[in-house]
């Protein structure tokens, strides 16, 4: 079961601190997604996480930052967990902290090896959310370095953006009551960018709403594509983001074709596309945003809404050719994979 509290009260901060400290799950919010969280140095309560959402036991974690005082507060978080900070990555931190970023550095041994799935890298991010930045702080108040945060949903599923999608994919646990910090739906909504540090150069791991151009100028480097030696990382299997329904990727030409040639049978079909389409069956649709920052804070949503439908098939446009939709395109294909 689960019990959603109204994440602007400060006493409903404070009841998640502790429960946190205490080695208990939390969901809440950030800018990206909800989060199912645990402190990240206590393993047996990252442990819980794992088995919460059915997620393998090697696949690591991000752990989220509290913002502390000042412009760079984060940085006692960065040195409890890292070893060595380059000088590329601490750049990439002053300029897109808090915010949609995840940097993978070298891990002090010491700690959260649960978290980070065993590798001696971890994932760190501080987050930009109000809700999230209160309860990291509150965390940290009371001994929490960081919190171990992915998706608060099964392993492998679609996204929550919601508290209430939180507590739909957990309502089935069978321990003490979820807590849910409810803080209204994520304004980013997909998950941040990753970029692997731990090479002395900056790889992209998966894309997000930050576009490589834009970290390039920042961190005055070519960001490089993922390669074999990278490091395991959240969300980046080839199948992720699914849906029950099986998720079909084609342009808006293909797409209506198709419609055309099922005709009456196109029952079973729902459709997320910018043109507007002509079916001869009552079809659920959706439309598009032509805006991806749009689209993002909107996909997850609207792929559980049509999933709701009880549809088999769910069509969706292929998103543009370019960078600004990377972070949208990658969330697709691995739905549809």
């Amino acid at each position: 079961m689960s019990l959603l509290l109204n994440a602007q009260d400060p006493v409903a901060i404070e009841s998640a601190a502790r429960r946190l400290a205490a080695g208990s799950l939390v969901g809440l919010p950030t800018e990206t997604v909800y989060g199912l969280a645990a402190d990240a140095d206590n393993a047996s309560a990252v442990h819980r996480i794992f088995e919460a959402k059915g997620r393998p036991s090697d696949h690591p974690l991000i752990v989220h930052l509290a913002p502390g005082a000042g412009p760079q507060g984060w940085r006692a978080g960065v040195e409890h967990y890292a070893s060595e900070v380059p000088a590329f990555a601490l750049v990439l931190m002053q300029a897109f902290w808090p915010g949609p970023l995840t940097l993978i550095l070298p891990r002090r041994p010491e700690v959260a090896a649960v978290a980070a799935g065993g590798q001696d890298s971890v994932g760190l991010r501080c987050p930009a959310h109000p809700v999230a930045q209160a309860l990291l702080t509150a965390a940290a108040a009371q001994g929490v370095h960081g919190v171990a945060a992915p998706s608060a949903n099964r392993f492998g599923r679609v996204s929550p953006t919601t508290a209430q999608h939180v507590a739909e994919e957990f309502a089935g646990l069978s321990d003490d009551a979820l807590l849910i910090l409810d803080g209204g739906a994520c304004p980013v909504g997909i998950e941040s960018t990753i970029v692997d540090c731990t090479r002395g150069y900056p790889v992209l791991l998966r894309p997000g709403m930050i576009t490589p151009a834009r970290l390039e100028a920042a961190c005055g480097q070519p960001l490089r594509e993922r390669d074999q030696a990278a490091p395991r990382a959240s969300g980046t299997l080839e199948s992720h983001y699914a849906p029950r329904a099986q998720v079909r990727l084609m342009s808006a030409q293909q797409l209506q074709a198709a419609l055309d040639l099922l005709g009456a049978d196109a029952k079973h079909i729902a459709v997320y596309a910018r043109p507007a389409v002509k079916t001869l069956a009552p079809v659920p649709r959706r439309r598009m945003p032509d805006d991806a920052a749009r689209c993002a804070q909107e996909l997850f949503a609207v792929l559980r809404e049509l999933d709701a439908t009880g549809v088999r098939l769910i069509w969706v446009e292929t998103p543009p050719d370019d960078a600004a939709w990377d972070g949208v395109r990658d969330r697709l294909q691995r739905a549809a994979a």
